[in-house]
């Protein structure tokens, strides 16, 4: 695997991205085709609408379990190397940031972890600003 850094942080499911949702996709004009082309709108119309709510609620749900499940693990695990890092409390400070910068966090090494904090409390960097900011990142490959 390539080593993580800021310009290749971004990673994509392939059965989800590059199998269901280009088959939606086909669905969904294959629908509008038949709509626009064919006798039977009202069947067409239905078939658009069901192909374009399984599309939809497929992509809200999976994000919405797996990202849910992922920030909360996220928080935690900061939570966790800022103590060890500083033996302090990050819910003394973290009503201070927000769910984004958290996340943008984690890519700290531990190094760079509190003057990162501290930084982002004083200037409310933004979660990019962060990314940019950190020197050696810390890769997370295990992410959804």
């Amino acid at each position: 695997m390539k080593e993580q850094n800021y310009k290749n942080h971004i990673r994509y499911y392939t059965q989800h991205h590059f199998v269901f949702y280009p088959v939606i996709l086909i669905l969904f004009s294959a629908c509008i085709y038949g709509f626009t082309q064919g006798h039977n709108k009202l069947l067409w119309l239905v078939l658009t609408v069901m192909v374009t709510t399984i599309g939809w609620l497929s992509f809200m749900l999976r994000q919405h379990y797996a990202l849910g499940n992922q920030n909360r693990i996220a928080r935690l695990e900061l939570r966790f190397r800022y103590y060890v890092a500083t033996h302090k409390r990050l819910e003394e400070i973290e009503h201070k940031l927000s769910l984004s910068h958290i996340l943008a966090l984690r890519f700290a090494p531990d190094e760079e972890l509190e003057t990162l904090i501290q930084k982002t409390i004083a200037e409310n960097l933004s979660p990019d600003a962060i990314k940019r900011a950190v020197k050696n990142w810390l890769p997370d490959p295990m992410r959804l």
